[in-house]
């Protein structure tokens, strides 16, 4: 595991362009988009901007339950074609973690999570329980228990799945689809980021943690702080298309305080600078970034081009 370290105050661009074709004309589409980065203490989007062609008749931005900004737009002429660019300026920063060893015992964590009637509500129980992208696998509960040692720090516990799930499985892209399901994954031990941000998720769920999934983007290449003593290291995986990571709930030891820690499995990173937020949620099915419905179109072909660069 390495952190990608780099100084604070770091401005991203991203590029974001998503393009249908159609076989046969569009009569009417309605679209959903989680495209624009969130707004938070680890980043800040200084710009944003968001061109669909053929130009929607009706656009409504507003943020979910979960502070996620999103975009619901319609499109009722005709079309052969669909066209979604956005650019994101985002002043990325560095912060600054707790010692993992500081987090509570996994143990008692999964205790505060659990519901008892008279008990205050969590609102990180939400993402201990199983989602649509995320089945509960008895093999990858198999897989993840000898990490969930007596008395381990919760994060550790984290910090070692996210590790190996790096070491163990083979990133090859295309190598999935995004509805193939999860028990294959791990079956045929390969697949891509999403698929390995929902692996740690279910292990993680499957000792009674909660853990949600991140979307969002990796610059091309890895920051140089990242590697061993300053060297260079080589280009992240998922780089130049959409990203996902994990957030695991580690609430600490001496009860001052909680945090989400994030996990990027596909590169045994912590994420930092080189990472930009799009959206959270309990798995890909909540913060996908373009989604919709439409009448007609017939079959079509989808290019996605993502391109993130360092300004400053």
């Amino acid at each position: 595991m390495s952190a990608a370290a780099t100084p604070p105050g770091v401005l991203l661009e991203v590029e974001h362009v998503t393009h249908y074709r159609y076989a046969a004309p569009v009569e009417l589409a309605h679209h959903l988009a989680y495209l624009r980065p969130l707004d938070g203490p680890a980043q800040r989007v200084q710009d944003f901007r968001c061109d669909v062609l053929p130009g929607p008749m009706h656009r409504v931005d507003d943020t979910d339950r979960l502070g996620n900004r999103r975009s619901c737009f319609t499109v009722n002429e005709p079309h052969r074609e669909l066209e979604v660019t956005t650019t994101s300026r985002v002043l990325v920063q560095r912060t600054e973690l707790p010692d993992p060893a500081a987090s509570a015992p996994w143990e008692a964590v999964r205790e505060r999570l659990r519901y008892a009637a008279g008990r205050p509500y969590e609102p990180a129980s939400e993402f201990v329980h199983q989602s649509p992208y995320v089945p509960p696998l008895p093999g990858l509960k198999h897989w993840a228990v000898s990490a969930a040692r007596p008395g381990r720090p919760v994060a550790e516990v984290g910090l070692e799945l996210m590790a190996r799930v790096h070491a163990e499985f083979a990133y090859r892209s295309a190598s999935t689809e995004v509805d193939t399901p999860l028990a294959d994954v791990l079956a045929r031990r390969e697949g891509v980021c999403q698929d390995f941000a929902h692996l740690l998720i279910g292990a993680l769920r499957s000792m009674g943690l909660a853990a949600r999934y991140v979307s969002g983007y990796l610059l091309t290449a890895a920051p140089e702080e990242a590697g061993q003593g300053g060297a260079p290291t080589a280009p992240w995986l998922g780089a130049d298309a959409s990203h996902a990571w994990v957030a695991l709930w580690c609430p600490l030891e001496d009860g001052s305080g909680a945090h989400w820690l994030e996990l990027d499995p596909t590169n045994d990173v912590l994420p930092s600078t080189g990472h930009v937020r799009l959206a959270v949620g309990r798995d890909y099915g909540d913060v996908t970034p373009l989604r919709g419905v439409i009448r007609g179109g017939g079959e079509h072909q989808l290019e996605v081009r993502v391109r993130t660069e360092r300004l400053g």
